[in-house]
């Protein structure tokens, strides 16, 4: 019965590690989202991305907003230029920031205020190399209207 046992435990060990969703091997740390005033109807949230494998962020949603992009911010002949992009490059283990100023998640239309000290949930939609799409649930905090990234952590 231990010969029929051990080849059956090995099989269902293999599926269930091809089975293991591309989102575990994306790691996000400091989520934190920009409150907002009375009436504003946008605002962003940051991040840093770390893939362990070649993956795209493709997509983001949240119930607190309506429309949830992934946005771009660059200097285009002087001025500050802002347009949502169709997905990220996560390159294997170099982590990627989503910072104000550059990329980020721009949540538009937003079915609340978003206030300083509570925490909202956002679902980012990773595409690995071959495609295969997976989500990575975030708890982002709501910080200050004037909240910058937290500083590095000195060692």
């Amino acid at each position: 019965m231990r010969r029929i046992a051990a080849p059956a435990v090995a099989a269902a060990a293999l599926l269930l590690a091809l089975a293991l969703p591309a989102a575990a091997q994306v790691t996000v740390t400091d989520p934190w989202a920009r409150a907002t005033v009375a009436g504003q109807k946008a605002t962003g949230a940051f991040m840093q991305l770390n893939s362990a494998t070649d993956a795209a962020l493709v997509g983001a949603a949240s119930p607190v907003a309506k429309v949830v992009e992934i946005h771009e911010m660059k200097m285009d002949a002087g001025v500050m230029r802002m347009a949502a992009v169709g997905k990220l490059p996560l390159p294997a283990g170099k982590p990627v920031a989503l910072a104000p100023g550059g990329y980020h998640v721009m949540l538009m239309d937003l079915t609340q205020p978003l206030k300083e000290g509570e925490t909202i949930p956002l679902t980012l939609s990773v595409a690995d190399a071959a495609g295969r799409v997976t989500k990575v649930e975030v708890r982002a905090a709501v910080r200050a209207l004037t909240a910058t990234p937290a500083a590095p952590k000195k060692p």
